[in-house]
């Protein structure tokens, strides 16, 4: 495998890893070459964001590597940020809305594992809308944050509290979590038709 494949691969393990990181160790392991050549493929990386003006940058925190924004371009972010946002949401954002509401307090890794996917952007967005937001810790290693509804997401989808929400079936019944972003669709639908 050239040098151009292992770099191409180091950059989709850092993208899929987001701002969690990976260490030398496991890059290394996941490519089967050593610890140096995987910090060189590293620098060789770094260096290449640099000198091609790209919009991020490698860098390594707390021994971890990680991709992240450049501080130059935080302006724009901030504009984007603070730009009025539509009034619609992403599947993937009310999956996971519907993940919170209906089993809060629950932790980003808890979310995760009953999608099946990654869910930090969706949770942003969601924590920007002001529909979720930080309501404690989680008790062990790591004290994860957990995440709940906001009197905003009882405004939003017309609910007095949170016993108004659609039922899920009897006890014993499978649902799936599709079927609650389904729930959520209607309702939302519905609450944007009444406005």
């Amino acid at each position: 495998m050239s040098d151009k494949e292992k770099k191409a691969i180091i950059e989709g393990l850092l993208f899929v890893v987001g701002e969690e990181g990976i260490e030398l160790k496991q890059i290394a392991e996941v490519l089967e070459i050593d610890h140096n050549e995987a910090q060189q493929l590293l620098e060789q990386l770094s260096k290449e964001y640099q000198s091609e003006e790209r919009g991020f940058e490698l860098v390594e925190v707390a021994g971890v590597f990680q991709l992240t924004t450049k501080a130059a371009h935080a302006d724009y972010y901030k504009k984007l940020i603070e730009s009025p946002r539509s009034g619609t949401l992403s599947q993937a954002a009310l999956e996971t809305l519907a993940i919170i509401a209906y089993q809060q307090p629950i932790t980003r890794a808890e979310v995760e594992e009953v999608r099946g996917v990654k869910t930090e952007r969706p949770l942003q967005t969601l924590i920007n809308k002001e529909l979720i937001k930080e309501v404690g810790r989680a008790e062990g290693t790591g004290r994860a944050i957990l995440y709940g509804t906001t009197k905003e997401f009882l405004e939003a989808f017309g609910l007095k509290s949170l016993q108004e929400l659609p039922p899920l079936p009897e006890a014993g019944a499978q649902i799936s979590f599709d079927e609650e972003a389904d729930l959520f669709f209607e309702k939302f639908q519905q609450t944007l038709e009444e406005q």
